[in-house]
């Protein structure tokens, strides 16, 4: 794997570029967990978020995971040529597309979520279980998430 080159000295040590560094890092190492299991991330993104909303109009699910409709409309097409989404007509306004997931689609969130939670859980390696705890709330906090709702 190729390295990157240091940071200038006076970047290398802003909370906000170390952050990045890790986000990187964490995005790389859940990239390739899900490719393993047939996934891009933003299919994964989807797909997880059809399995909390569906079924869901097309244009909802867009706006709920921030996805451009154009490449709501790819990743859609992809999972459902997988078949791992469905995609109808939505029976209380037919001018809208309802997105629902199939049970194949559900196994594969489950897959995936293990799947990234191994990899989070490599990402988090060097620190210790209480480490972890107090740097996932700190990070909620800083990101304005408290338990996993936006604040």
């Amino acid at each position: 794997m190729p390295t990157t080159p240091p940071a200038p000295s006076t970047i290398r040590t802003l909370p906000s570029w170390l952050l990045g560094r890790a986000a990187a890092r964490g995005r790389g190492l859940v990239a390739d967990a899900l490719a393993r299991e047939g996934l891009k991330m933003w299919h994964h993104v989807v797909l997880s978020a059809v399995a909390d909303l569906g079924p869901v109009a097309q244009a909802e699910l867009g706006r709920s995971v921030a996805l451009d409709p154009k490449d709501m409309v790819g990743v859609l097409n992809d999972l459902q040529a997988d078949g791992l989404v469905d995609r109808a007509p939505d029976p209380t306004d037919r001018r809208k597309n309802a997105i629902t997931i199939t049970a194949r689609g559900r196994r594969a969130v489950k897959r995936c979520a293990r799947a990234a939670e191994q990899a989070n859980a490599e990402l988090l390696a060097p620190l210790s279980a209480a480490e972890r705890e107090r740097f996932l709330e700190m990070l909620g906090r800083i990101s304005g998430v408290d338990g996993g709702q936006e604040a």
